[in-house]
């Protein structure tokens, strides 16, 4: 039976429409409002004309998908419910499914954007999501979020005021590209999952850009993160993986949320080891990496640290060499020479001291960090080596910048781009 174009106006029934298609059809929905919770039992393309608008009406997934081959294009969806505990979503799938396209549409809602579980080469392309800001940020679904999913293609979204922008869960074999993140908690967070790639994806104004939590086999490569509070990349017992090529701007604890031990990390790497981080630009962080509790075996060079407070916070006592094939970082507050003109420090640069690791035991002694008893204390170090505690230490310190200077995007001309879309929910309700 060949295959039917269905043309759909907002005063025809859309869920018997759905229920009556068959494999391979088309439906077209013409400009207007579609009031319901629509469940899609049949491997159908849904695609909406400018301005045609599911509203779900506060309860319930606005879409719900039963079957694999299903593509939902240039659709608005709005108001769906915001049960997180029923996950109530934008669009919803829990089914064993393949083959699914979500592109192009526009969702704004309170509960979960896009949620697909068990579903297996999934595409999610060029969508606009937004949550809300009446909610706490707890409060409010993730984005996009992906559980038990394999080989799916998430591209060029725009998540914002939702929870985190794209979650995952115990999903394997994924990419993660060119998505945009910002106002929200975690820009890309994931959790036991193995064998992805995250690139060129962008996030600013979040408490952490990217978290990496539990997960082996990461490509984490040409991202960008700016105004971050907490961290540009947390990770968190993430082994065998790269993390190279990214841009880490602007890691700073407001004010207001200060607490003791609570400073913006670029990059903080707890229970972390064989990792490789290179070639990254850490940039105006108040730490800019912090290695603890078991985060050896880390291969570390070819970076850029620069204007950071603290370069480096190093809990451990093991000895760490970061460098590779003579290759170092480059340290803004390196004060060496390079007498041979190799462009390499001949001075090693190690960026803690025994005083170091007892400040960070003991905030407190802040106060004392200007005294002549812990002037004469460093100074004994340096003479003593033998006395130095173990550490970090880069053996080939580079005397530039392997990157050019890093100009962040114009955030202001994203917000503007954005703009009309901030009140999305407010226009629909007009």
């Amino acid at each position: 039976m060949a295959a039917k174009t269905w043309q759909i106006t907002p005063t025809e029934a859309l869920q018997e429409v759905l229920d009556n298609a068959t494999n391979g059809d088309i439906i077209i929905l013409a400009k207007g409002r579609y009031l319901g919770n629509f469940v899609i039992s049949k491997q159908i393309t849904l695609i909406g004309e400018e301005n045609a608008i599911i509203d779900a009406q506060g309860r319930g997934h606005a879409l719900q998908l039963k079957n694999s081959h299903i593509t939902i294009e240039n659709l608005t969806i709005i108001n769906w419910g915001n049960d997180l505990t029923d996950q109530n979503s934008g669009i919803y799938s829990d089914q064993n499914a393949e083959q699914i396209v979500l592109r192009n549409n526009k969702l704004t809602g309170e509960g979960f954007g896009i949620w697909l579980q068990k579903a297996n080469y999934i595409k999610v392309l060029n969508n606009i999501i937004q949550g809300s800001t009446l909610l706490r940020s707890a409060d409010r679904g993730n984005g996009i979020q992906l559980s038990s999913v394999r080989n799916a293609e998430v591209k060029q979204n725009e998540i914002f005021h939702t929870r985190d922008g794209i979650y995952i869960i115990s999903s394997q074999e994924n990419i993660l590209e060119n998505n945009r993140m910002h106002d929200l908690r975690y820009g890309i967070h994931y959790m036991y999952s193995h064998d992805n790639q995250i690139v060129n994806n962008y996030a600013y104004n979040t408490r952490a850009g990217y978290a990496l939590m539990s997960s082996k086999r990461l490509i984490v490569k040409g991202n960008v993160t700016y105004n971050s509070e907490d961290y540009g990349f947390l990770m968190n017992f993430i082994t065998t993986s790269t993390i190279s090529d990214n841009v880490i701007k602007d890691v700073w604890t407001k004010p207001e949320n200060k607490v003791l031990g609570r400073d913006g990390k670029g990059l903080f790497v707890y229970n972390s080891a064989y990792n490789t981080i290179s070639n990254n630009i850490v940039d105006t962080t108040e730490i800019g990496i912090h290695l603890t509790a078991g985060s050896e075996n880390t291969q570390v060079y070819g970076n850029s640290f620069i204007n950071n407070p603290t370069q480096v916070k190093y809990v451990s006592n093991k000895k760490q060499e970061w460098s590779f094939n003579e290759q170092g970082n480059y340290w803004s507050n390196y004060v060496g020479w390079d007498m041979n003109n190799d462009s390499i420090g001949d001075i090693i640069f190690e960026p803690n001291d025994g005083i170091d690791k007892l400040v960070w035991q003991y905030p407190e002694m802040k106060m004392l960090m200007d005294s002549p008893a812990v002037l004469i204390l460093r100074w004994v170090q340096r003479q003593f080596p033998v006395l130095k505690p173990p550490g970090v230490k880069d053996s080939f310190p580079l005397m530039t910048s392997p990157h050019k200077k890093f100009i962040p995007r114009d955030v202001s001309v994203q917000i503007n781009q954005t703009k009309d879309r901030d009140n999305l929910a407010v226009k629909d309700k007009e």
